[in-house]
């Protein structure tokens, strides 16, 4: 009968630390969040909660509310609507990893190019030659289509 009431009180103490600590948690993460949104400057650039992405025209701490400039467009919104600052993701081309998602080696990126420029695929020969061996041994001397 002991052993199930300490087992009872460890449970209680844990499930308590675990509260504690998340509640320790979302406190320091909001004092972070207000901090960005009170040190925006005109300039920075943003993303809201809706991803509205723009730079920030004006800042108004007396009534909370900040006006951003999205592609000419200004539009003004709360504080708590900012999400981040925004920084634009780094873009990698298919043609620069192989099948998954790891970086080329500079030789085969370098290679890869070099039959688009031509705008023409490689040919296999193999299936030519045989179609060629196989129409001269048939004693059929027609020319195929080329595409």
């Amino acid at each position: 009968m002991n052993s199930s009431y300490a087992m009872l009180i460890v449970m209680i103490v844990v499930i308590g630390g675990m509260m504690w600590w998340q509640s320790k948690k979302a406190k320091q993460q909001q004092a972070e969040k207000q901090d960005f949104r009170r040190n925006l400057k005109p300039g920075t650039e943003v993303i809201t909660i809706g991803q509205v992405i723009g730079k920030v025209v004006e800042v108004d701490e007396q009534y909370e509310e900040i006006v951003i400039d999205s592609e000419g467009s200004k539009l003004r919104f709360g504080f708590n609507a900012i999400a981040r600052e925004y920084v634009r993701p780094a873009y990698v081309s298919d043609d620069e990893v192989d099948e998954n998602g790891n970086p080329l080696q500079q030789e085969e990126a370098d290679e890869a190019p070099a039959n688009d420029e031509a705008g023409q695929e490689p040919i296999d020969t193999t299936v030519a030659e045989n179609d060629s061996q196989s129409d001269s041994a048939e004693g059929n001397n027609t020319e195929t289509e080329t595409k």
